[in-house]
């Protein structure tokens, strides 16, 4: 082979590997989706790569068609593109740009790649552009997700108590206020019960929307959950004051909301407001001031507009600390109970004892039933607590029994929640029958607001416990909603005066003709009333006199520790 032959077989070979790595090139280029302009500085030619036919509709071959790329993305775009394609202008190796496009509404990502010569001079660049529309819209979509609500479109509360906190730091550097208005939609549940979830969920998108309508500059608004919105408001003044907003939401609440299937729906709002600074410091702290008093508004009743003030967080607080001491409570000794004497007003003779529960913390400072209860009611410990009550009781009765022969009445006091439960009575016989009982010395104590529900049932219930010798006694008769229609209708055996009657009953003629009607009534329906409270000789004379059969209180025995019963037990049988 002669010296020609062989250089053109070598340009030959040449020739095919650069094609080979040319196609090589490409098809990665075209893989990615992108596509490339390669710009070499010592020629005038560009270079496009990649899938360019199907992002522009014109070609690029020289600087001069450069330009057409500023022409592509929006306005406010075109400059710092031209920066970024002309980058060896800055000196830099690279950077990249984001853009949105004038006509797809598209958004393509620039990427430019500079190479140097060791002068400094550009030798070559790389000009990558990819399609990240995609890409855009999914981390916009979880941008809104990080900070608005989806049913709504109110704020998360994520975003609410950041948003809040600038208010707040605001409010400290110019000396002003913050308000938060804590919005808790009356008696909600119904909606969903009685006309379905997507009625409710149509009801929570249209009060939403109603409040994003007020939201300005210094007023924003946050879905917090379910059924609760909480508005904040900085410097609220002139239009935006906390009682002009309320106005406007009671305003728009006085028209109903219209929902699916011609379903027209009136609600009603509770509403708590604390501020900045008198409630709290911090916004999570404010927010949780607003709902404290949210709570307090729903504990008085239905459209309440309640404001902050300190007598209610001390009692929140209290709550709280009562709650933690009951639960640890529940599994440790701190429970006592003491026992009150009743004795007939005739022969001042005993006619039994009402066992009282008392607490003790692991401090020893003793809290009275009137502060623990109602929580143990709320948070559903009063069930477990009367069952040590009713436990207690009894067995201690079974050992005065053993040891006195004792033959009294033992009163237990049982709440609703614990009598309405299923197992209650079949709990009650296992432990007299464990503790060799007779039910004819039990007496249970109910207040009236056993009565509020399911009547029916709970009459059924006292017929079943009376049959097998229960007593049953209603506890605390006219601080509720007494209703003389429904005495003749239960299967009672004692009726009880509250203390509040008897501790006017000598100085008010209204309440002593309402005393002496009770007294009557009760002989008449053929029960045994008792007198609570009774602390003054006058008093247990007047009792006496109107045929009240047996009196209880501080006159004739105040609450008595195991020991201090024993010790009256042991009088009674000396008698």
């Amino acid at each position: 082979m002669n010296e020609t032959g062989y250089q053109m077989d070598l340009l030959k070979a040449m020739n095919q590997n650069l094609s080979a790595r040319d196609r090589m090139y490409r098809l990665i280029c075209e893989m990615t989706g992108g596509t490339f302009l390669y710009l070499d500085a010592s020629k005038s030619e560009i270079i496009t790569i990649g899938n360019w036919s199907e992002y522009f509709d014109f070609d690029v071959r020289t600087k001069r068609d450069l330009e057409r790329l500023y022409e592509v993305v929006d306005e406010p775009y075109a400059f710092p593109l031209r920066e970024l394609i002309c980058l060896e202008k800055s000196g830099k190796e690279s950077a990249s740009l984001e853009c949105l496009c004038r006509k797809r509404k598209t958004w393509f990502k620039f990427q430019t790649r500079v190479v140097y010569d060791a002068k400094g001079n550009m030798e070559c660049k790389v000009i990558s552009i990819l399609d990240v529309t995609k890409h855009k819209l999914q981390s916009e979509e979880l941008n809104y997700y990080s900070f608005y609500d989806v049913s709504t479109g109110l704020y998360n509360r994520n975003y609410f108590i950041r948003l809040t906190g600038e208010f707040i730091q605001k409010a400290k550097t110019n000396h002003k206020v913050v308000s938060v208005m804590m919005i808790d939609i009356d008696d909600f549940h119904k909606v969903n019960d009685g006309l379905g979830m997507v009625c409710g969920d149509e009801l929570i998108q249209q009060l939403g929307a109603f409040l994003k309508e007020l939201q300005q500059e210094n007023l924003i608004a946050c879905h917090l959950n379910s059924d609760v919105y909480c508005l904040a408001v900085y410097d609220p003044k002139d239009d935006y004051t906390v009682d002009e907003i309320h106005r406007a939401i009671t305003e728009r609440l006085a028209h109903p909301f219209y929902l699916s299937m011609n379903q027209n729906v009136v609600i009603s709002v509770t509403i708590g407001v604390a501020q900045y600074p008198e409630a709290a410091q911090t916004a999570s702290d404010l927010v949780n001031c607003a709902e404290i008093v949210l709570l307090k508004g729903k504990t008085s009743g239905k459209d309440a507009f309640v404001y902050f003030d300190q007598p209610i967080l001390n009692e929140f607080r209290l709550g709280l600390e009562v709650e933690s001491k009951l639960k640890k409570a529940m599994h440790g000794k701190e429970f006592e109970l003491y026992f009150q004497p009743q004795f007939y007003s005739g022969n001042k003779k005993l006619r039994g004892m009402e066992a009282l529960i008392r607490f003790r913390d692991a401090d020893k400072a003793e809290l009275g039933p009137s502060t623990f209860i109602p929580i143990a009611e709320k948070n559903g410990a009063i069930i477990p607590i009367g069952n040590w009550v009713v436990e207690e009781a009894i067995r201690q009765y079974g050992e005065w029994q053993t040891r006195f022969d004792a033959r009294f009445i033992m009163s237990i006091n049982v709440s609703a929640r614990q009598f309405n439960q299923d197992d209650f009575v079949d709990r009650l016989f296992a432990c007299l029958q464990r503790y060799k009982v007779d039910p004819y010395f039990i007496e249970l104590e109910m207040t009236e607001s056993i009565l509020i529900e399911e009547f029916d049932l709970v009459r059924e219930k006292m017929r079943l416990l009376q049959s097998k010798g229960i007593r049953i006694s209603l506890d605390d008769f006219g601080t509720g909603f007494s209703s003389l229609s429904y005495l003749k209708k239960l299967p009672i055996n004692t009726l009880k005066i509250d203390k509040s009657f008897i501790d006017t009953v000598l100085t008010d003629s209204a309440t002593r003709i309402i005393t002496e009607s009770i007294v009557d009534m009760v002989k008449s329906l053929g029960f045994e009333s008792i007198a609570e409270g009774v602390e003054q000789e006058q008093q247990y004379k007047y009792l006496h006199a109107i045929g009240c059969d047996v009196v209880q209180g501080f006159l004739c025995g105040k609450p008595l520790s195991v020991a201090e019963a024993e010790t009256l037990l042991r009088s009674q049988t000396a008698r």
